[in-house]
């Protein structure tokens, strides 16, 4: 019997640091939040600007993201989502008063900044989803996280490139970016070819696919972390049991 072995690299601490638990309780306000399926939309390919001009997006329309904090500012924090016959589509757009990061390469700590986060459970008999972050200075951290027990821990993929490499494309408003820069908003899109989540089933979708999804917004300009969500959560951004569903019409 062969096996196919893809080699990754384990990010050597346990997904604490990943669950961004960290920086004040949640805030008391609920989240309105339909339980029917979000509807992802198809679309035609096209290239990322990162600021949502192109006439695609047109084919779905925006879907808030609630503060779960009481510090901070709160930021006007929104996405749409998209699939091809190629790949998913993600969009954000952020209010934003300053570039709060000190992350300026792939694959750091990013979630200790300012960023945007999608969570993606294509198949949801396993406790295996893929976790994305990027920031203002378009750098991004992608895991791929076993969440067994309620213990989660980060894997980072091996051969990111063609294929297997999502592409991104940030877009900033009354600014520059830079760290620590002020600037008035910021959005960034997203394409995840479908080779990113091999060997995980269910991928690609077809009409009438259920995943299971989630989609956050970090935030530091207060000095404390300062969280947002599509879904509702209690306590963790790896509570992947509360991920919404999203039915790929």
């Amino acid at each position: 019997m062969n096996f196919s072995v893809r080699r990754v690299r384990l990010l050597g601490m346990l997904i604490i640091l990943g669950m961004h638990i960290q920086g004040g309780s949640l805030y008391s306000q609920k989240i309105a939040f339909s339980t029917d399926p979000l509807k992802v939309s198809k679309c035609s390919d096209f290239t990322l600007s990162g600021d949502g001009s192109n006439p695609e997006w047109g084919k779905t329309v925006w879907h808030p993201l609630t503060r779960l904090d009481s510090a901070g500012l709160n930021y006007a924090t929104r996405f749409k989502i998209l699939y091809s016959a190629k790949g998913i589509y993600v969009l954000f757009d952020g209010e934003d008063n300053r570039i709060t990061t000190s992350f300026d390469q792939d694959f750091q700590d990013l979630f200790k900044a300012d960023v945007f986060e999608v969570f993606f459970h294509p198949d949801t008999a396993m406790p295996l989803y893929l976790e994305y972050e990027v920031n203002a200075l378009n750098k991004e951290l992608v895991l791929l996280v076993p969440n067994l027990n309620g213990r989660a821990s980060g894997w980072l993929p091996w051969h990111y490139e063609n294929g297997r490499q999502v592409k991104k494309m940030v877009h900033i408003t009354g600014g520059k970016a830079g760290m620590n820069a002020p600037i008035k908003s910021w959005s960034v899109e997203l394409f995840f070819p479908y080779g990113i989540f091999s060997p995980l089933q269910n991928v690609p979708p077809a009409s009438g696919t259920v995943w299971r999804a989630n989609f956050y917004r970090l935030d530091y300009d207060s000095g404390s972390m300062v969280k947002w969500s599509w879904a509702p959560i209690e306590h963790s951004f790896h509570e992947f049991r509360k991920f919404g569903s999203i039915v790929f019409e």
